[in-house]
């Protein structure tokens, strides 16, 4: 494997190509790999055999930080650090404590969802070595592409390229990492 070889990227002109294509990448094994469409494609996802997102449990638990934290702080603030005692009220009052650790839980989830969406999908990443091909501009138009990353344990150039041409691939070429 080539250290600046990102991987094959294969061409498909239909959504039923690309998906009986997957279907074989699939069959054959492989596990980096990607598909780019200018539309999503029912069933996709079952093909390549995504999951559901990890983002929203780092919300819930961005969300239930911030809630267990404000609850803890008013608490510690009204019981130890500055207790008033204001016509008689208890120190601490759960039903007065709710409305601010609810109003932090929102912010906190909504931290959550954003730190983890950037984290699970590795960005910031200011260039990606597909979008020095000329041919990929098609993927949001009208092409259908399935990449195949150099990294995958499977990956032989010369191994893939002739499965990418025997499913059906019309143009089939290396992406190189310039970095």
């Amino acid at each position: 494997m080539n250290e600046k070889q990102y991987g094959l990227m294969a061409e498909f002109n239909t959504p039923a190509d690309v998906l009986h294509a997957a279907e074989k990448i699939r069959d054959a094994g492989y596990r980096r790999w990607d598909v780019f469409t200018p539309f999503p494609i029912h069933g996709l996802d079952e093909v390549m055999k995504l999951g559901n997102s990890l983002v929203g449990w780092v919300a819930l638990g961005g969300g239930a930080f911030m809630f267990l934290n404000i609850i803890g702080l008013i608490w510690f603030t009204n019981a130890f650090d500055y207790p008033l005692i204001v016509g008689g009220k208890p120190m601490f009052s759960l039903p007065m404590s709710f409305v601010p650790a609810y109003i932090m839980m929102i912010m906190g989830g909504a931290i959550g969802a954003l730190v983890g969406m950037l984290g699970l999908n590795q960005l910031p990443r200011f260039h990606h070595p597909l979008l020095f091909k000329k041919r990929f501009e098609g993927a949001s138009r009208d092409k259908f592409i399935i990449v195949i990353g150099s990294l995958d344990e499977k990956f032989c150039a010369t191994g893939t390229k002739q499965l990418l041409e025997s499913i059906g691939a019309k143009h089939v070429e290396i992406v190189e990492d310039k970095d």
